[in-house]
């Protein structure tokens, strides 16, 4: 079998590792690394532009309306981590089926031309010392031409837009700690494990893994810190550490008031506060993303007083149904077109799975989040305040933006801190 090659992220991975022992995504690997001779070649910058930022707002937006309306508590999703993984899907897609992911990833925007706007948005995202971003991608097959002929151009175009680092394997329980293994490194333990078991019609894994981890631009001090309460969505009453600060930027809608508060390194956090007699789920069910980005855009410059909790948890979602009803059905059917992962032309192969899995911990210092997309594909198969004083006392969205275009790297509710309140 042919080798392939890793990719430039590989590459300085291994060197890192090499170097300081300890980096990133450092830990043997027994799958094949079909590394070797696949060179990435290089593509054309698209730098963000208003149709790009527009498309992410509505997809990110979308996407949380839908995981919501599944129910739960506490809901958090990385929708950068979502469209990097089915990003990567798409370029193996064909007929109805990538026209439905087209739509849904980037709106009017071809894949070729989504494919240079992710490379280029991701490769230029600031990652420092006080605000680290670690985003990597990886595609697994099952080592069976009878299975999956894997088709090279498919594997050369996740190498050249996603930087992805590509494995055959044998698909048993060594390939399920692999795995895991990987996405544990590459989101700092945060996230410990995507998967429990292959089953035996799986022939391909697709998986996105992203780690953040930043301290704000004013650290809480010991003086801002008091006890609160927090009233979840249900009315109990529960006793919450509270974090007070003055932040200098604000914006207010029809329904809400939300703010922002630095990181420091080139992030944003922004917290947004129904007003009072609109329940979250009705302010998130109605959200306007363009409406909404036009907010964050114009935001006041002033001061508001903020106070808000400290809180802490895990959120995991199979997103399959979602994704169904925002319109993509045809990739998890029988008649589903992945013909450009397959040269052979004999095999095909629908979407049985996407997984999502998130964490936060929000606190006086900072904020680490992670989050891992696993695509599975199947043999074909089923100080002075001017501005508002907002208290974060009951439940809340919040976000986790760049501030070069206030795409949301992370989205998310806090309902209910009754286990979820940050130490």
């Amino acid at each position: 079998m042919k080798k392939f090659t890793g990719t430039r992220i590989a590459a300085a991975a291994l060197l890192l590792c090499l170097l300081t022992g300890q980096l990133w995504g450092c830990s043997t690997i027994h799958a094949d690394d079909l590394c070797e001779e696949l060179t990435p070649n290089p593509v054309a910058d698209r730098a963000a532009d208003e149709r790009f930022v527009s498309a992410q707002m509505q997809f990110a937006v979308s996407l949380f309306q839908q995981a919501t309306a599944a129910g739960g508590e506490n809901v958090l999703l990385s929708p950068l981590s979502v469209q990097l993984a089915l990003a990567m899907t798409a370029n193996g897609a064909g007929g109805q089926t990538l026209a439905e992911m087209e739509a849904l990833l980037g709106g009017s925007i071809p894949l070729e031309e989504l494919n240079e706007y992710l490379h280029t948005y991701v490769n230029g995202l600031p990652s420092g010392e006080s605000a680290a971003l670690h985003i990597a991608n990886s595609v697994w097959f099952r080592d069976d031409e009878s299975r999956l002929t894997v088709e090279p151009t498919f594997l050369q175009c996740v190498a050249d837009y996603y930087a992805a680092q590509v494995y055959a394997a044998e698909f048993d329980d060594r390939t399920v700690d692999d795995i895991n293994n990987w996405v544990s490194q590459h989101t700092d333990g945060m996230i410990d494990g995507i998967i429990n078991q292959i089953p035996p019609q799986a022939v391909m894994y697709l998986i996105n893994a992203m780690a953040f981890d930043a301290e704000w631009e004013t650290v809480y001090r010991t003086t801002d810190l008091r006890d609160g309460t927090f009233t979840s969505s249900s009315g109990e009453q529960q006793a919450v550490q509270m974090m007070h600060s003055t932040e200098s930027r604000y914006f207010e809608t029809d329904s809400a008031v939300g703010f922002f508060k630095d990181y420091k390194g080139g992030y944003s956090f922004v917290g947004i506060l129904p007003d009072e007699g609109v329940s979250l789920h009705d302010y998130v069910a109605g959200l306007d993303a363009a409406a909404l980005l036009q907010a964050m855009q114009n935001a006041s410059n002033g001061s508001a007083s903020v106070t808000m909790p400290k809180f802490s948890y895990d959120y995991k979602l199979e997103m399959s149904q979602c994704l169904k009803q925002l319109g993509m059905p045809t990739a998890f059917d029988v008649d589903a077109d992945f013909s450009g992962i397959d040269s052979s032309g004999t095999h095909r192969f629908a979407i049985s799975e996407v997984l999502h899995q998130t964490h936060i911990s929000v606190n006086e210092r900072g904020t680490k989040a992670g989050a891992a997309t696993k695509v599975e594909l199947d043999n074909n198969s089923e100080g002075m305040v001017t501005g508002p004083v907002i208290l974060l006392d009951r439940p809340f969205l919040y976000m986790i933006v760049d501030n070069a275009t206030n795409l949301p790297l992370f989205i998310g509710t806090v309902t209910d801190l009754g286990d979820a309140a940050g130490q």
